[in-house]
């Protein structure tokens, strides 16, 4: 393990959905599921429903009512960006999403997360803050998980009941090695992107944060991922290059 080298500021910057990375993290730390698992039923709350359609946020259709089982669950917080299904799986966890927030700052300290607050499960507040560093250390323990590599490499998922299928926001997957992991935009916090990616059996994790903040979410989340096409591109060839035999 080493480092292929950092740039900008180290101050503490908001991270968007980024934080979703720390609720699947100790959502599956406390409910571990194996590959193929589809884990519990969580009925899902008439406030998840109701949030499925605030117009302002990243959200996931699902219904009063309906039991969906944990894994499709994670998947909809992580492939489509449902805020409102990581506020669910909070209060499913914990009985309340601020009870949640204490459970993930509490594995920040843990993982050595110096400079990282979270205040909520989504994202959704620009309060949430953390630095490059922090949410490398994140990415480190959660690609341990190989329920949580499964998801986040999933290309799309599909809506509970429905044939409908919602893709993923991260747009890089399946070029240049990369198999992950969260995209987040914002006003404030501009575009964010933790990535993984492996090349000819190196895993390879990288986060961007910050870009054109205070400007339009979505040129933020496509600066965000311009600049990661252009860093997994750099390590893809980098990587081929090192490894080729000497002539």
């Amino acid at each position: 393990m080493g480092s292929l080298g950092a740039s900008g500021g180290t101050d503490p910057l908001p991270i968007a959905s980024v934080t979703k990375v720390m609720t699947a993290y100790v959502i599956l730390r406390r409910h571990p599921l194996r590959p193929g698992d589809g884990g519990p039923l969580i009925t899902v709350d008439r406030t998840a429903e109701d949030e499925s359609y605030v117009p302002q946020e990243s959200t996931a259709p699902v219904r009063a009512g309906e039991r969906v089982r944990l894994r499709r669950l994670l998947e909809l917080m992580m492939v489509p960006s449902g805020n409102n299904v990581a506020r669910l799986l909070a209060r499913w966890d914990s009985g309340s999403e601020e009870r949640f927030v204490e459970r993930m700052n509490a594995a920040a300290r843990r993982l050595g997360m110096a400079a990282t607050t979270y205040t909520g499960a989504s994202g959704n507040e620009d309060s949430t803050v953390s630095t490059a560093a922090d949410q490398l250390k994140l990415a480190k323990e959660a690609m341990r998980d190989p329920v949580f590599r499964e998801v986040v490499s999933q290309a799309d998922t599909a809506v509970p009941g429905s044939g409908r299928r919602l893709p993923n926001t991260n747009t890089l997957l399946h070029k240049h090695g990369v198999i992950g992991i969260k995209t987040g935009s914002g006003t404030a916090a501009g575009g964010n992107l933790m990535w993984a990616s492996r090349v000819r059996g190196h895993l390879v994790l990288g986060v961007i944060l910050g870009q054109v903040a205070n400007t339009n979410p979505t040129a933020a989340k496509a600066a965000a991922l311009e600049a990661g096409a252009k860093m997994s591109a750099a390590v893809e060839r980098w990587l081929t290059v090192s490894a080729a035999p000497l002539p």
